[in-house]
């Protein structure tokens, strides 16, 4: 595993909204390197950059038209280069955003698929003989026809303007199928793997795949994608060591057997991660008092992974309702603190370190969907537009949220207590303690009924125990017998030991002794 990931504390940032440097409505490359000195300040030093290649839109990005262009509205790639370098410059690492499962419908491999005469990339994308109609297969959302000169039907990964690539079906039983291991699939692997190259070699520190385990189609238990990114993983190893590798997959257990070195909990799945911050959420004083299913499945997933990779809880994304939609900013400091002394690297959506709010009732933005709310420009000041952009506000890329009371971080940095500067002293906790650092070991110490939620972490140099009461009363908690005198090291909201055996919790609180 990349040693860097060791401390890293990553922060997304969807490139469109985040801060625009010239003025024309939308986020830009130079928009985020003005702002290292912000994240830096902050206390991460690690970035997820979603899509920035050249693209048709239909998707926010996740439909590539060129995988070697960055985007025009987003700058050249001699300014995603320079942008690289800044980052190194202060010490820290950027990770690219990768999508290896579909293309764009006008990307130009798809085209030449399209034509009738056979070529080098008729078998890049997968086509099947006949009409759209017929049996469907697992991986495939539907398969779409009329569009070619070509006769057959394409198979589609999402929107039907995203033509899935072929690596292949694990089970075979068409004469248009190729199977995982044949060459029409391996030589899809390498073209994403040049494209890998490419990145890494111009800069970037890293990915982060989308969908990463939906590649082969027909695939029983994700053996064959799993084959697929252990090549994959093989080929960084060799030429690209430092290179991290992260996966949308939403199921540990395959995602670092396939071998990358974390997966994320997602709002799918079976992870229960909704449990913690938006579906009747345990850090929510009106919430429940049950994480029973979220612990069960945590410790049977670390138990099968710690020796193999990081499992990553992140604070949202970009495909979910915002944090502050279902917590308060009080109750957001206990969720961070959650976030921030769990193993694995924390990850931070752009805006939910000062509680920015989703946003209801937007018309759908490139696919956005629902999501579209969650995707609403960065509040960096009271001044137009939040700080985001110098545009006329009818010509954002999204509008500013209207909320007359919202947060921006130019008052919350400034502001003793705000979420920002609770946010900044978790980071800086975190980075203090080796015990809290990414792949030190961890075990919960309760069953997740009921207050506190306790767990310890742990290394050779240090022992800490986490105890955390998102409750709406004062919790006790009787500290385990660990040989040692415990001491109180951290508190919020006035947590007290009692003869260093108990800990008394007041509402809304956490404290970590060692």
């Amino acid at each position: 595993m990349p040693g860097w990931l060791e401390d890293a504390v990553f922060y997304e940032i969807y490139p469109q909204s985040f801060n625009d440097s010239n003025g024309d409505g939308i986020g830009d490359f130079k928009g985020i390197e003005e702002k290292l000195d912000y994240l830096q300040e902050l206390g991460v030093n690690a970035i997820w950059m979603n899509p920035c290649y050249e693209s048709s839109f239909y998707d926010a990005g996740y439909d590539v038209k060129d995988h070697y262009k960055a985007a025009p509205r987003y700058g050249t790639n001699d300014d995603l280069r320079h942008l690289f370098e800044a980052v190194h410059n202060r010490g820290m690492h950027i990770l690219l955003d990768l999508i290896p499962g579909h293309t764009a419908i006008d990307n130009p491999w798809f085209t030449e698929s399209c034509k009738d005469e056979k070529n080098e990339y008729t078998d890049r994308f997968i086509w099947r003989t006949g009409g759209p109609w017929g049996p469907q297969y697992k991986g495939i959302a539907s398969f779409l026809c009329g569009l070619s000169e070509r006769p057959g039907a394409f198979a589609v990964n999402c929107f039907s303007t995203q033509p899935a690539l072929n690596y292949g079906f694990g089970l075979v039983t068409e004469d248009w199928q190729f199977s995982a291991d044949s060459e029409v699939a391996e030589a899809t692997r390498l073209v994403m793997q040049d494209i890998m190259s490419f990145w890494l070699d111009m800069g970037c520190d890293g990915f982060r795949v989308d969908m990463a385990g939906s590649l082969v189609k027909e695939d029983k238990d994700r053996k064959c994608t799993i084959r697929l990114w252990q090549k994959v993983r093989a080929f960084l190893d060799e030429n690209y060591p430092e290179a991290a590798l992260i996966s949308e997959w939403g199921d540990p257990l395959q995602a670092l057997e396939a071998g990358f070195h974390m997966d994320f909990l997602l709002h799918g799945g079976p992870s229960h991660y909704m449990d913690l911050f938006r579906t009747r959420p345990y850090f929510s004083q009106q919430g429940r008092s049950d994480l029973t299913d979220f612990i069960s499945y945590y410790n049977f997933a670390y138990s099968r992974t710690h020796d193999k990779g990081l499992i990553c809880i992140p604070s949202g994304n970009h495909d979910m309702v915002r944090m502050r939609d279902t917590l308060m900013p009080e109750e957001m400091k206990i969720a961070f603190a959650f976030l921030l002394m769990m193993p694995g690297c924390p990850f931070i959506y752009y805006g939910d370190e000062i509680g920015m709010e989703y946003v209801h009732g937007l018309k759908s933005k490139e696919g956005g969907y629902d999501r579209t709310g969650s995707r609403t420009p960065m509040q960096w000041s009271k001044g137009l537009n939040a700080g985001f952009s110098s545009a006329s506000p009818d010509d954002l890329y999204l509008p500013v949220s209207s909320n007359t009371e919202k947060p921006d971080a130019e008052s919350q940095m400034s502001e003793e207590g705000s979420l920002w500067r609770h946010v900044q002293s978790l980071i800086e906790f975190r980075r203090q303690h080796s015990a809290l650092s990414s792949g030190a070991a961890f075990r919960f110490l309760c069953d997740g009924k009921g207050y506190p939620l306790v767990f310890e972490r742990s290394n050779q140099n240090e022992h800490l125990i986490i105890m955390i009461n998102p409750s709406g009363e004062e919790t006790e908690y009787t500290l385990p017998d660990t040989g040692t005198d415990s001491r109180l090291l951290l508190s919020y909201g006035g947590a007290h030991t009692n003869d260093n055996k108990s800990i008394k919790l007041p509402a809304g609180s956490y404290a970590v002794t060692g």
